[in-house]
């Protein structure tokens, strides 16, 4: 009789495979523009005076790729970007957010080649329970377009 599979092991042993799926894959770096923290001396920034400022961090290896083959004229191209589970965890921590959740909502947008791209949606992917990657839905601006 076979024993069962430890089902911490085998969300554990999913997350590395994906990562090392995302750096085998050809995977790059891309930014993601979030405010950047206030500084609670200051008396025009608490007054709401002071001009808003933000910060590129960099979301490691992603996977990145166009979401829909064929965009109607005059239409946004849709892209989609999986993002290492471990990666975003790590960003949550360093920048105090409380959640991804809530990390992904702060956010102004995802910096590609210098384009900056809306996210429109982020959802978790997961598989036995645990969480190994993210996937967020993107927007280029209508004005990039050629």
């Amino acid at each position: 009789m076979t024993a069962m599979a430890n089902p911490t092991r085998t969300a554990t042993a999913l997350r590395r495979a994906s990562e090392a799926l995302l750096y085998a894959a050809g995977a790059r770096s891309v930014k993601l523009r979030v405010p950047a923290p206030a500084v609670p001396t200051d008396n025009s920034e608490q007054l709401g005076l002071a001009t808003p400022e933000f910060q590129d961090i960099e979301l490691g290896r992603v996977a990145f790729r166009t979401a829909v083959a064929k965009t109607a004229e005059g239409k946004a191209n849709r892209r989609s970007l999986i993002v290492s589970a471990s990666a975003v965890e790590t960003l949550t921590g360093q920048h105090g957010y409380a959640s991804s959740r809530a990390l992904f909502a702060s956010a102004f947008g995802v910096l590609v080649d210098q384009v900056m791209l809306t996210i429109t949606s982020a959802s978790e992917i997961e598989a036995a329970g645990l969480i190994y990657a993210y996937r967020l839905e993107l927007r280029e601006p209508l004005a990039e377009i050629v």
